[in-house]
């Protein structure tokens, strides 16, 4: 497949209603927030995460969409299937560590990983972990989600109708409730800015059915990620900026910079409890030459 040939960014939308986006494990599970100024978090790996899943689910295991970092794999042993793969014989001083001091066989060992995990390809991976398979620098880059106002986290008592074991049920005497918590934010509107070098693409693969690929991942994947924890969660507008030139026509800044996210009534200032409170709008006649706008959803 012929790597992609136009430098990508999009800006990205999606909500939450009722439900943790992306729980803090350093703070009980909290909805992720910045202190400073009660906005929500959500990392670039949770997002990627749901990408992955998404393309595990479409593609099944077809052969060069594998995902290389999935639940429970084992890392080395990933690295190793390419060393096998094109029967490379590690040298027996190093066994595996090193990679092949023929440089082209050591090209060919990275490139067997592209070529057959999309997560390589698409997002990079540092894969020099004991089993050595190169290092690769994706061309698909996504920064941390934040919320487009600050929201509120809040802990809600649930009750379970079962205890765990025979001793909790003697100590209620047969009532067998067991108590928890989970956080939830009632309403927010995340948006995260991604990044696609056609550069970069050109040393891994990264292709044109790649990318729709991505693009098709980021609209739908909240459709198979659906969890009682996690709420109703929905991706609302995918805006792609593409240029004309590999490197690029203008900076990323400017173009992100041309996408408002608004109050759709600004003297509201009540909070926010769907979509439908916030107008997004793109000025389209503010683009440098050269920058194609295109708006998902």
């Amino acid at each position: 497949m012929t790597a992609i040939a136009h430098r990508y960014e999009f800006a990205y939308l999606f909500d939450v209603a009722n439900g943790n986006p992306n729980g803090d494990p350093d703070a009980g599970n909290l909805p992720r927030l910045d202190p400073e100024t009660n906005r929500g978090l959500v990392t670039d790996v949770a997002l990627k995460r749901k990408i992955r899943n998404f393309v595990a689910l479409e593609k099944e295991d077809a052969p060069g969409y594998a995902i290389y970092m999935q639940e429970k794999a084992i890392l080395n042993d990933q690295h190793q299937k390419a060393w096998e793969a094109l029967d490379i014989p590690p040298d027996a001083k190093d066994a595996y560590k090193k990679l092949p001091k023929d440089e082209a066989k050591a090209r060919s060992i990275t490139a067997w990983m592209c070529g057959n995990f999309f997560d390589v390809r698409t997002f990079g991976a540092v894969m020099t972990t004991g089993v050595n398979a190169g290092q690769v620098r994706g061309p698909v880059q996504l920064a941390f989600a934040s919320s487009v106002e600050p929201v509120l986290p809040l802990e809600i008592s649930i009750t379970r109708m079962a205890v765990t074991t025979k001793k909790e049920a003697d100590a209620q005497s047969g009532d067998n409730r067991t108590m928890g918590r989970k956080h939830i934010l009632p309403y927010g509107l995340y948006r995260a800015h991604g990044f696609v070098s056609a550069k970069l693409a050109e040393r891994t693969g990264f292709s044109e059915d790649d990318l729709q690929l991505l693009w098709r991942a980021l609209i739908n994947m909240f459709e198979h990620d659906r969890s009682a924890a996690r709420g109703e969660m929905a991706a609302r507008k995918l805006i792609v900026f593409e240029h004309e030139h590999p490197m690029g026509d203008a900076p990323a800044h400017v173009l992100f910079e041309s996408v408002k996210v608004e109050r759709a009534t600004p003297e509201d200032d009540g909070p926010a409890r769907s979509f439908a409170d916030y107008r997004v709008t793109v000025d389209a006649g503010a683009l440098p030459p050269g920058v194609r706008m295109t708006e998902y959803l």
